[in-house]
């Protein structure tokens, strides 16, 4: 299940990729399957090792060239990360900055690592979901590694440009899930046994397996709506890469 959207990041074969809070590995999965160079980092110890075995087994399994693929995992900070200036084409940076209190340092980093004329998508919780979940539910974000803020669009384009990145363009995503959350507010977050939780947890499962065609045309509907995921995409500026000059015709189009 993706948030962002590969096209518009621009990302090819051979681009260097960083998925900064990688977690599971989702989004460091894709980029590797189109064939980029790949670094998914993590604070999360076991994160990183069940992505690098994951990596491993896509290649054993013939998604990844063993011996040709380029994807690696890294455990580290994201305040002070390990990698010199300029050193990718693209960044993701997935649903981790409302977890970081020093998110201004975060962005800085992110921008730093990336060279002049790639791409960067950030994604965070949506406002407007993210306050239902917050009223409802002490426990969906008063825990230790949880949700610390909520971004408003306009002070997230904001605070990314200050380091001197610029927006190129957003959408939300993931519209069948603010329900789902709701309603585990509403329960108990942990109480997953609760009839309802269960059956819609269900529906989101298979959605995620089989992407009908009903579900698909409805997220379309709602993700404007109550999208539970706001992506933002911005480019740094600086070169005449052809991705910085697709991105400036899709943002005057």
């Amino acid at each position: 299940m993706l948030t962002v959207d590969y096209a518009r990041l621009s990302v090819r074969p051979d681009d260097r990729v960083l998925d900064l809070g990688c977690g599971f590995g989702r989004h460091a999965y894709q980029a590797a399957r189109l064939g980029a160079q790949v670094v998914a980092f993590d604070f999360g110890a076991d994160e990183v090792r069940n992505v690098q075995d994951t990596f491993g087994a896509m290649a054993v399994a013939g998604e990844l060239d063993p011996v040709e693929s380029r994807v690696g995992a890294v455990q580290g900070d994201a305040l002070a990360l390990p990698f010199p200036d300029d050193a990718f084409d693209r960044v993701i940076a997935s649903e981790i900055l409302e977890h970081i209190p020093d998110d201004t340092q975060a962005m800085a980093e992110l921008a730093r690592v990336l060279r002049p004329g790639g791409t960067m998508a950030i994604t965070v919780p949506r406002a407007g979901p993210e306050f239902i979940n917050w009223s409802l539910s002490d426990a969906y974000h008063n825990v230790p590694g949880g949700h610390i803020r909520i971004y408003r669009q306009s002070q997230l384009v904001e605070r990314l440009e200050g380091t001197g990145m610029r927006a190129t363009g957003h959408h939300h995503a993931h519209g069948l899930h603010a329900p789902y959350w709701w309603l585990k507010c509403l329960v108990g977050t942990t109480n997953d046994t609760n009839p309802a939780v269960a059956a819609y947890h269900r529906l989101l499962v298979w959605d995620i397996e089989k992407a009908p065609r009903v579900t698909r045309a409805t997220e379309r509907v709602l993700n404007p709506l109550m999208g539970k995921s706001l992506v933002v995409y911005l480019v740094k500026p600086g070169s005449s890469d052809p991705a910085e000059a697709d991105l400036r015709v899709g943002a005057s189009a």
